[in-house]
């Protein structure tokens, strides 16, 4: 089973933005074929903050802002890649993708399969994602359980800024089509504050993280708590309080959807027998269902009690009570964990 991944000794703690800043120009620097784009990304340093202070170091040759138009420059980052150069494109929401699906489904996450391994599609699309910010029905959803159905692409969801680099490292070296997905209420951005937990320690230098590791956040032993991204956080300030009334919860950080790592949580609910599945995607046809598909089909007998924590079938409601009413928040999940524990 994994361990909680030990993060090197430093005394320099980074937001995510910062981390993934540093991720991006280390690799520039390495390497003349990456280049970034997307709108404002390049006088704006990206609306959170994702390119903030690359362009004065690489100029506009290599950090382009684009028109808005996302079937344009996600089918241009796709004709980079092929020719040899490693693109990141950055969708500002991932709510986006729509506009650009045809290029993103049928063009990047294809191509190595139609041409029969002839070419490799060696980019990043990177995106923004989540709610919490009364941001309303297109500009507040995850997906990214959308492109982990669809085959082709590897999809990555970090939580901690030692992640976020670590990650974004792997995914730009990656000689497939990769989909960096960032929280916006983990960046650190002064006007979207975030929660205590994704500013950590980064070290200085490049490291990778491979794809298909999930990170167990937190020890425990009494029920497996397996989320992603915000929820990591939401889930951790759970079991922390449920500690006190001697429950000892596991948190499961999956950090990448495809690949999955399935056995690191198939061990921890052998241990635990209780499941508990967070997800700030929709409910149906999603992460919850998929994993809780995965344990059972490992070892159903381990598999004690299980709850689902989603958001609803729903567009997200723009109105501040209405959204924290549909978003899973941490009492949720302290509910959901107290109801697995119910028959003990």
């Amino acid at each position: 089973m994994a361990r909680p991944e030990e993060h090197r000794q430093t005394e320099r703690s980074l937001t995510m933005s910062r981390a993934m800043v540093e991720a991006i120009a280390h690799e520039m620097r390495e390497d003349d074929a990456v280049f970034y784009m997307g709108e404002d990304v390049a006088d704006y340093g990206g609306i959170f903050d994702s390119t903030e202070g690359l362009l004065d170091e690489f100029g506009r040759d290599r950090i382009m802002d684009v028109p808005i138009s996302e079937t344009a420059y996600i089918g241009a980052a796709v004709g980079a890649a092929q020719g040899g150069m490693r693109p990141i494109a950055e969708l500002m929401f991932v709510d986006f993708f729509g506009v650009g699906m045809d290029q993103i489904y049928n063009q990047m996450a294809k191509n190595t399969y139609m041409s029969g391994g002839a070419l490799s599609v060696p980019m990043v699309l990177t995106a923004a994602v989540g709610g919490t910010y009364n941001d309303a029905a297109q500009h507040s959803q995850t997906l990214y359980g959308t492109f982990a159905h669809l085959p082709g692409m590897k999809v990555v969801v970090p939580s901690t800024a030692y992640d976020a680099k670590g990650l974004l490292h792997t995914a730009i070296r990656d000689d497939d089509p990769v989909v960096y997905l960032f929280h916006k209420r983990l960046m650190g951005i002064g006007w979207l504050p975030a929660p205590d937990g994704p500013k950590t320690g980064v070290p200085e230098e490049a490291y990778t993280i491979p794809f298909g590791r999930a990170d167990i956040k937190r020890e425990g032993a009494d029920a497996t708590v397996v989320t992603l991204g915000l929820h990591v956080h939401r889930a951790l300030a759970a079991a922390d309080s449920l500690a006190d009334d001697g429950i000892d919860a596991e948190v499961i950080d999956l950090r990448t959807l495809a690949p999955l790592d399935i056995e690191t949580i198939r061990d921890s609910v052998a241990k635990t027998g209780r499941l508990v599945v967070v997800d700030e995607d929709y409910r149906s046809y999603g992460l919850t269902g998929e994993i809780i598909a995965g344990v059972a089909e490992g070892d159903l007998a381990a598999l004690d009690a299980v709850e689902r924590v989603a958001l609803p079938d729903v567009p997200i409601p723009y109105a501040r009570p209405m959204e924290n009413e549909v978003i899973p928040d941490t009492d949720d999940i302290t509910a959901a964990i107290r109801r697995v524990r119910s028959d003990e």
